[in-house]
């Protein structure tokens, strides 16, 4: 069927593929990447051959339409990041909006992603989590937007590389050491490590660390009370357990 499926694919293990993401890779026309090579190497592992276009962040609005004119063709065109699920902390925003405002068929096909697979393994998560992804790589900018996260109390996740973990593990214990986080490395791949303790355990951790390799995402634990906006006032929202 006409329309652009966004199509998770995996994070690190290939056998987290689904049935659902391989047959509609077969079944399109067109697969659009943010990385053709990255892509080309996971299509050629499961044996998949089809015409491949680039849609990375640097192109995203040119790519779109020239998918919105395959689309308004009658093509199906499938579009996978690098890794993970489109549109989260990836490319795939711009693509969806314009395909959609063209009046074509958006279609999700769900797969991983570092924020979910994290977050199913952190506990504490409450009834509500902000992801914010990557935070700007200025110090003065990156210790003030963790300061506001902290604040509001709630659970968030956070995306990080290797060269800044361990000053963003830093700005989080410099704030409150003693918030509890757990810390995903290289999820799903070979070298995957999971651990977690207060931010100043964890900063030390890191730090103490001769080399640091792979990619990392944050889970920042919330706080038993938690302020929420409700129109123009703030409210004080108690622990889960008063809810009942």
């Amino acid at each position: 069927m006409s329309g652009l499926y966004i199509v998770g694919t995996p994070i690190g293990n290939l056998g987290d593929i689904t049935y659902r993401a391989l047959e509609t890779f077969r079944t399109v026309d067109v697969i659009a990447a943010e990385d053709t090579r990255h892509t080309l190497q996971l299509l050629t592992h499961f044996g998949i051959k089809k015409p491949l276009i680039s849609c990375r962040a640097q192109n995203e609005k040119e790519a779109a339409e020239r998918i919105v004119k395959l689309l308004a063709e009658g093509k199906a065109v499938a579009f996978a990041s690098d890794a993970g699920t489109p549109g989260i902390s990836d490319p795939g925003a711009v693509l969806a909006d314009t395909v959609r405002e063209a009046g074509h068929k958006v279609i999700p096909v769900p797969g991983v992603s570092a924020l979910t697979a994290l977050t199913s393994v952190a506990g504490e998560g409450g009834k509500t989590l902000v992801f914010e992804g990557f935070l700007p790589q200025k110090p003065g900018k990156r210790k003030s937007r963790v300061k506001e996260l902290l604040e509001t109390g709630y659970a968030f996740v956070l995306y990080e590389s290797p060269f800044r973990i361990v000053k963003l593990l830093t700005d989080i214990a410099d704030i409150e050491y003693e918030r509890r986080v757990v810390v995903g490395r290289e999820l799903t791949k070979l070298h995957e490590e999971i651990i977690g303790g207060t931010a100043a355990q964890m900063r030390d951790e890191f730090a103490s660390r001769s080399k640091i390799q792979g990619e990392f995402a944050v889970f920042v634990a919330g706080v038993k009370k938690a302020q929420f906006c409700k129109g123009d006032s703030y409210i004080k929202r108690e622990a889960d357990e008063d809810d009942h």
